[in-house]
């Protein structure tokens, strides 16, 4: 006897997913793929996996040439996911104009120019999501993150922003804000530490459940966002930080 098919929830809807190659990117488009979404990774570097462009954010050109191709390639794009960004440290006074410019213009400004690229084609479908990945730099003080963390909190304001603006074109628009994730990204720091081990224990102490967030957490906060089943949620930030954000143990 043949076993009734189940519809997996993003059965047929295109995705789109920034910085998708590897780390908190990789986890979303895997678990966007495992639920039967279409999945368009855009990245600097090939993707191991789905439908990988290569795709500089910074430039507009590309970014639109590239969102073209998806949604003639698949018929549309329901889910863009804008998690693309790059890090920095520093203070006010350490931090040159150049690294001001560069850390903006891939963390907020590459937003706003994939957001701005897609919405011909979000406009047209009846499950038009954005979920912007910000940043736990966006709520709190950490120091020596001054420029990182300035382009998260404006991300975070863009992304309420964006989902006023938006909302009678019935795309809605949220964000996730992940702790330090046990990422690719995270490991080069350490290794560029002079105690990696010392500094992973101080980056697993400042989390109240005292462990690195792990990539497929984020992933499946993302995936919850961009679903039907949220469709009464838009401008959120929801925080996957362990606590970070809002507890204080001692």
């Amino acid at each position: 006897m043949n076993k009734p098919f189940l519809k997996r929830e993003f059965d047929g809807l295109v995705a789109i997913v920034t910085g998708g190659a590897s780390g908190i990117g990789e986890a979303i488009a895997d678990r966007f793929a495992s639920e039967g979404a279409k999945v368009a990774v855009f990245d600097l570097v090939p993707s191991r996996a789905h439908a990988s462009y290569l795709v500089d954010i910074s430039d507009d050109a590309s970014v639109r040439h590239a969102v073209a191709a998806v949604a003639e390639r698949f018929g549309g794009i329901d889910i863009l996911v804008n998690n693309a960004g790059i890090g920095a440290q520093g203070t006010v006074e350490t931090a040159s104009d150049d690294e001001w410019i560069r850390v903006l213009n891939v963390n907020v400004i590459g937003t706003a120019r994939m957001t701005r690229a897609s919405l011909i084609h979000l406009r047209r479908s009846e499950n038009a999501a954005v979920v912007n990945v910000c940043s736990i730099a966006a709520t709190a003080g950490l120091p020596e993150r001054a420029v990182y963390s300035a382009s998260k909190g404006a991300v975070l304001a863009l992304t309420r922003a964006m989902a006023a603006d938006h909302l009678a074109d019935g795309i809605r628009v949220n964000c996730v804000n992940p702790g330090t994730a046990d990422t690719p990204w995270v490991g080069r720091l350490l290794d560029a530490a002079v105690d990696p081990e010392m500094e992973r224990a101080h980056l697993k102490a400042r989390q109240p459940h005292g462990r690195l967030v792990k990539p497929e957490e984020v992933a499946d906060a993302v995936l919850y966002l961009s679903g039907p089943r949220a469709a009464s949620t838009t401008g959120v930030a929801l925080a996957v930080d362990g606590g970070m954000q809002n507890i204080r143990l001692r």
